[in-house]
C-alpha cells in the first residue's frame, strides 16, 4: 500500500472546486475589510502607552480586567521583556497623570508595582509606517513578478503574482473578519508570508518547467499533477515543521507575538494551498504550452536539399 506522499493525487482534476473555494475566501475577505475594517493597533491609531514593573509576574488577564473595571476602554496588556515588565496600551488620548492613575489602581488591587514610563504615541507615526510598509509591499510584489518572469516565463509571473495577492488578501481579511488586532508585527508577518509562499511556488514551478522540457506529451494537467506530486513530500515536510514552531509561539510566545504567529499560521496554510491551486492551476487558463519554454527551431533558409 502506498503511503500518503507516494500516492498520485489528481490535483488539476479538482481545480474548479479549488477555484470556487478561493473565490469564496477572497469574497469573504474583501467584504470583511470593507464592512468591518481592520482592528488597528496602537502603532497605527495612536494612543497612550504605559509601562509598569511588578515585583512578581502578574496575571495579565487580571490586570486587564482591573483596568477595564475602572473605566479604561480598548486596553491591551502584554509582557515586555521580563515577565514582571508589563506594557499597557490604551487607544485614547494621553492625559497627564494617567501613568500614576494606573499604578495607583493596580496598587489598590494588592499589587507591588511601579511606573516605568507613560507616553503618547501619535497616529502620524502610524500613518507614515503604514504608507511606507504598503509601498514596500507593492515594490516587493513588483520585484517578484520581474524575477519570476526572467527566470521562467511571463505566464509563470502572472500566476505567482496572483497567488501572492490571494494569500495577502485572505490573511488580512481573516484579521478583519475575526477582529484580531492588526499592528506592525502582523504587517511584518504578512511580508514573511509573501516570501514563504513565493518559495513554495518557485519549487513547484521549477519542477513543472523541468517536466515540460523532458516530457514527450502535451497534456499539461498530467504534467502539472506529476510535478506537484513529486514536490508534495517536500511541501508537507516544510509546512508541517513550520506550523509546529508557529503553534508553539502561539501557545508559549506571549501576547507580544501572538498575532504575529497567528498571521504566519494563516499564511502558511493559505500559501501551501495557493502554490498548488492558484499559482500552478492558473497556468492552465493562461494556456501555458511547451512552446513557451522550448522555442521552435528556426529553419535555415539557406540550407539546400541534398540531391
Amino acid at each position: 500500500m502506498k503511503s500518503l506522499i507516494q500516492r498520485e493525487f489528481d490535483f488539476m482534476g479538482k481545480r474548479r472546486i479549488a477555484f470556487a473555494i478561493s473565490a469564496a475566501m477572497l469574497l469573504a475577505s474583501v467584504v470583511s475589510m470593507l464592512l468591518l475594517g481592520l482592528n488597528l493597533g496602537l502603532d497605527f491609531t495612536g494612543g497612550t502607552l504605559v509601562e509598569v514593573r511588578f515585583a512578581t509576574a502578574p496575571a495579565l488577564e487580571t490586570v486587564r480586567q482591573a483596568l477595564e473595571g475602572a473605566g479604561f476602554q480598548d486596553v491591551a496588556v502584554q509582557t515586555f521583556g521580563a515577565s514582571t515588565e508589563v506594557l499597557i496600551r490604551l487607544q485614547q488620548a494621553f492625559e497627564a497623570g494617567v501613568g500614576d492613575q494606573i499604578v495607583g489602581l493596580l496598587q489598590d488591587a494588592g499589587n507591588d508595582v511601579s511606573l516605568v514610563r507613560a507616553e503618547f504615541v501619535g497616529a502620524q507615526v502610524g500613518d507614515q509606517l503604514r504608507d511606507q510598509s504598503g509601498m514596500g509591499m507593492l515594490v516587493a510584489l513588483g520585484i517578484v513578478m520581474l524575477y519570476v518572469a526572467a527566470r521562467f516565463q511571463y505566464k509563470f509571473a502572472v500566476g505567482a503574482l496572483l497567488a501572492l495577492l490571494h494569500d495577502v488578501i485572505i490573511v488580512v481579511g481573516a484579521f478583519a473578519l475575526f477582529g484580531f488586532e492588526f499592528d506592525l508585527t502582523v504587517l511584518a508577518a504578512i511580508l514573511a508570508v509573501i516570501g514563504y509562499s513565493l518559495n513554495d511556488t518557485i519549487v513547484v514551478y521549477d519542477r513543472i518547467r523541468e517536466n515540460i522540457r523532458k516530457s514527450r506529451i502535451d497534456d499539461m494537467p498530467t504534467i502539472f499533477n506529476e510535478s506537484i506530486n513529486q514536490t508534495l513530500s517536500r511541501t508537507l515536510a516544510t509546512s508541517g515543521t513550520t506550523l509546529l514552531v508557529l503553534l508553539a509561539l502561539v501557545v508559549l510566545g506571549g501576547d507580544m507575538i501572538h498575532y504575529f504567529a497567528v498571521a504566519l499560521i494563516l499564511g502558511v496554510v493559505v500559501g501551501t494551498f495557493s502554490s498548488i491551486y492558484v499559482a500552478a492551476a492558473l497556468l492552465l487558463p493562461l494556456k501555458l504550452q511547451r512552446e513557451d519554454l522550448i522555442p521552435a527551431k528556426k529553419e535555415d533558409p539557406e540550407a539546400e536539399e541534398l540531391p
